[in-house]
């Protein structure tokens, strides 16, 4: 007897497929450059509106295919979290090293490479939120990153949201790497990498820019 997909888990395949070439079209492509149409036909769907029935719209896709990879970056800079408090000792560089190395683990393999684009794209767009909201959770690796940074930087450098920067430049850089194409070797690459995260952190915040920053939350009235 022939085993053949029955029930709920039926439609499982149709929908990797989806997500497969989604992945595969936004990281060479960009975001606002595929259409969903697209995604059903490099799929291979029957269906003309699968995108839609499994995930309602491009948010949804984008959501998805990053959800996909978030389990094995999550355990990582979990992991890497739990030695930082382990250690006891203040150390902006190992708070470095959690955000920037679970991310360039996944330079390893194309399917990583292409979510590191989405993902670069993802955060520098003009409102992140829709693909982001994990961030916000207390349970997510980047939350508690967040939190335990927090301690370590200046008053004015925190209210300047200095550690998004950081996530921000970390992850444009290594969509970039990304894109240049697999590597034999990323050591020297990510190393370096954390080495500016940590300067970006860590940076004194000008006299220049207090001012400008107190004479811009006077303006707002939220100084």
């Amino acid at each position: 007897m022939t085993d053949t997909p029955a029930g709920p888990a039926a439609p499982a395949p149709t929908r990797e497929r989806l997500l497969d070439a989604a992945q595969r079209l936004y990281a060479r492509r960009g975001l606002d450059a595929v259409s969903l149409r697209e995604i059903n036909q490099a799929a291979g769907a029957r269906n003309a509106t699968a995108v839609q029935y499994h995930f309602r719209d491009r948010a949804g896709i984008v959501r998805a295919i990053i959800a996909r990879h978030r389990p094995d970056v999550e355990a990582r800079r979990h992991a890497l979290l739990d030695a930082y408090e382990s250690a006891g000792r203040d150390d902006m560089r190992a708070l470095a090293a959690a955000l920037v190395r679970p991310l360039a683990a996944r330079l390893a393999d194309e399917g990583g490479r292409d979510f590191l684009q989405i993902w670069a794209a993802v955060l520098n767009r003009p409102d992140p939120t829709p693909s982001t909201e994990a961030l916000e959770d207390p349970s997510d690796s980047v939350y508690r990153w967040r939190m335990l940074v927090q301690p370590l930087l200046e008053e004015d450098a925190a209210r300047l949201h200095r550690r998004f920067t950081a996530l921000l430049y970390a992850s444009i850089e290594l969509g970039r790497r990304a894109r240049s194409g697999p590597r034999t070797d990323d050591r020297l690459f990510t190393s370096y990498l954390i080495d500016v995260v940590t300067a970006i952190l860590g940076a004194p915040v000008a006299e220049e820019t207090r001012r400008l920053a107190a004479e811009r939350d006077a303006a707002r009235g939220t100084g």
